[in-house]
């Protein structure tokens, strides 16, 4: 049974789950977040980018990087719901494309391709900008498509204010991450290396591929029941 299925069935005896189940709750979230975030990854990315600024430009270009990628990101999660209910889509609905989506990152991960989030194209562009903290390292590199889905997705399914408290926590601590790794940068690319990486990379992409269908599972369980019930 999936941590969805524990929360989603919150009442035991009269009371609320314990704390132990929100605290799954939090790894879940947490783990599906950071994968699908990728700062260990976005490491290559930002050291080829940033190889010719000096120590202080670079602390600024992380430090900005990672507000505008959090900040995006927290957007879309207190306004996800409006979102969703504005094109008249369910969280269910949004559960299982999300669930594909980030099924298909999961298999990029494991087929170790680097800098998949961002082209080649999009690289070259970014050499000629005066500033790249917004794109592309914030946009899509850390806040893409599947980052704002997942939160999108977490905010949704949480229907008490302990766990939307819960998701808002995991994308502080996740970002929080992300800023310590990305100001390590050069530290963690000399020692982990190209391959190092990669491995790491193919290691998350397993566990991140687990979750997407787990997202797709649970999805498509719910559109059912709701369409058998209400026919």
């Amino acid at each position: 049974m999936s941590c969805t299925h524990n929360l989603e069935a919150r009442y035991i005896g009269g009371s609320y789950l314990d704390l132990a189940i929100y605290l799954q709750y939090f790894v879940y979230v947490f783990t599906s977040l950071f994968i699908i975030v990728s700062p260990i990854e976005a490491t290559m990315v930002f050291v080829s980018l940033t190889q010719d600024a000096s120590p202080a430009e670079r602390d600024r270009i992380c430090v900005r990087t990672t507000l505008v990628a959090f900040s995006i990101a927290m957007v879309f999660a207190l306004a996800g719901d409006m979102i969703l209910r504005f094109f008249g889509i369910t969280v269910d609905s949004l559960r299982v494309a999300g669930g594909i989506l980030l099924f298909l990152v999961a298999i990029d991960m494991l087929r170790a391709k680097p800098h998949k989030k961002v082209t080649q194209a999009e690289i070259e562009d970014a050499t000629t900008r005066e500033d790249i903290s917004i794109f592309p390292l914030a946009i899509p590199l850390l806040t893409g498509p599947g980052t704002i889905t997942t939160v999108i997705v977490h905010m949704g399914a949480s229907n008490t204010l302990p766990e939307k408290m819960i998701v808002l926590l995991a994308i502080c601590l996740t970002f929080g991450a992300t800023y310590a790794i990305l100001k390590s940068a050069e530290h963690i690319h000399d020692i982990l290396g190209v391959t190092g990486i990669m491995v790491f990379t193919r290691i998350l992409g397993l566990i991140l591929g687990a979750i997407a269908v787990d997202f797709v599972s649970v999805g498509a369980w719910n559109i059912y029941i709701s369409m058998a019930s209400g026919a």
